[in-house]
């Protein structure tokens, strides 16, 4: 199943993100896919939102997880591995631990981690079109 959502401006953020949570609910994973600067983080940053985050949502680029707390006592971890090198990278890293939680995970870059990748993820493929993003949800 899919679902195509189109965002013309950052205001319309907030309601997609409420949108993907309600079309993909009961998920956790989810895989972003997309070229630089289409929007991942942006998008992730508004879906954390509407989970209930209580802490600042950045880019892990160098770090390459982030850890949120949501207000229910639930975490989100966010992922940036576009620096890693090899998959081994992410198991040294544990990814185990936080993929097989009952965590939120976003996932950004999920093409350095093919291999690690369950087939149930929720697939996020975002595209720019002139001004306005398209995004895809594939369940």
């Amino acid at each position: 199943m899919s679902k195509t959502l189109f965002a013309e401006n950052l205001e319309q953020i907030n309601t997609i993100a409420k949108q993907i949570l309600e079309y993909t609910s009961p998920q956790k994973k989810f895989a972003f896919y997309g070229e630089m600067g289409v929007g991942k983080t942006t998008l992730i940053k508004a879906l954390s939102l509407q989970l209930g985050v209580v802490d600042v949502v950045s880019s892990p680029t160098f770090s390459i997880v982030n850890e949120y707390h949501i207000d229910k006592g639930l975490k989100i971890y966010h992922f940036d591995f576009y620096r890693i090198e090899d998959e081994d990278e992410a198991y040294d890293m544990g990814y185990e631990e936080y993929f097989f939680s009952e965590a939120y995970c976003f996932i950004e870059w999920p093409e350095k981690i093919t291999n690690l990748i369950e087939e149930d993820i929720v697939e996020i493929k975002m595209f720019l079109e002139g001004k306005k993003r398209r995004i895809e949800v594939i369940i």
